[in-house]
């Protein structure tokens, strides 16, 4: 090996000492990677969640191999569920085993793993990383919005992941659509702006549901598939104009699989926001693309504890 070679060998073994374990732990797949203090993945593994197995099992599978590169000194799991972040442990994870539930617990993984183990929201984790390293990281208050099979958000003010005792942000969750609610039928954000809405929709006028044939009849010019998306993006937009109420942020940014459309969505969702958002700002709020893509959880593994030093105290 050359003189060189071996320098850069040295200083990634270095890096990899002083990095994070992040996790990323997904109803149908599951991945770790080490993350350097700067938001570089370093090296990752993947592996489809194991539903028949223990979970500190599967955890110790799929992070074996990676923590075999080298030692870290904190680990970041992130889970698509409400964490309990004063206890450390996930409540209440629908599209997880149920027998996992009870094993995704801080204290419990520490002594497993033997080094610190965090627990996180997956969009908490995902804001952090896109707030400390991706489309948010020239502005101090942000908010991300995740768009994808669902909606979620996560919260970034003073640079300080916003939370309480436990994750919140739900705003896929919240009504959009009160005469709809009352009649029983879809009305959240999550019920009339994710992937799985449009889908849906789709299906029910007899289109093909796949979404990213639906965004190829949208850029060809089908005017059904346009009428769909025209939709979709405004049931988005009014998410974003409620998230801009409630946390005044300096920038919203839109992330997950229907949000990586930003040319089909940023620039009208932009100009809503600004026709209907908070006035009187002397700078209005931004509305960006993420940056980080699916590697937004597992970079935010590297700002994880600066983001929560004040935020999980209490």
């Amino acid at each position: 090996m050359t003189a060189a070679g071996t320098t850069l060998k040295v200083r990634r073994v270095a890096e990899i000492q002083t990095s994070t374990l992040a996790v990323d732990l997904g109803g149908t797949q599951m991945r770790a990677a080490i993350v350097s203090a700067n938001g570089e993945v370093l090296l990752r593994r993947a592996m489809p969640t194991p539903h028949d197995a223990r979970c500190p099992d599967a955890l110790m599978d799929l992070t074996g191999e990676v923590l075999a590169e080298g030692d870290v000194e904190h680990a970041v799991i992130g889970v698509p569920g409400r964490v309990n972040y004063r206890h450390g442990r996930l409540e209440h994870a629908p599209n997880l085993p149920a027998h996992w539930v009870a094993s995704l617990e801080a204290k419990q993984l520490t002594r497993r793993f033997g080094i610190e183990v965090s627990l996180a929201n997956d969009a908490d984790l995902a804001a952090v990383g896109e707030a400390y390293f991706g489309g948010g990281r020239r502005y101090a208050d942000v908010v991300y919005l995740t768009v994808s099979t669902g909606v979620g958000a996560g919260v970034v003010l003073g640079r300080r992941l916003v939370a309480g005792a436990r994750s919140l942000a739900e705003v896929g969750h919240t009504v959009i659509d009160r005469p709809a609610a009352q009649q029983g039928q879809p009305a959240s954000l999550e019920d009339l702006g994710s992937g799985t809405a449009l889908e849906r929709r789709a299906a029910a006028v007899g289109m093909a549901t796949d979404g990213r044939r639906i965004v190829e009849l949208v850029q060809g010019g089908d005017g059904t598939a346009i009428a769909l998306w025209n939709d979709l993006r405004a049931a988005i937009a009014t998410g974003v104009v409620n998230l801009a109420y409630l946390f005044s942020p300096e920038v919203i940014v839109l992330g997950g699989g229907v949000g990586r459309n930003d040319d089909l969505l940023l620039p009208e969702i932009q100009q809503h926001l600004l026709d209907v958002g908070p006035p009187g700002f002397d700078t209005p709020i931004d509305v960006v693309a993420a940056q980080l893509g699916d590697d937004a959880g597992l970079v935010g593994a590297a700002g994880w504890r600066r983001a929560t030093l004040e935020a999980c105290r209490g």
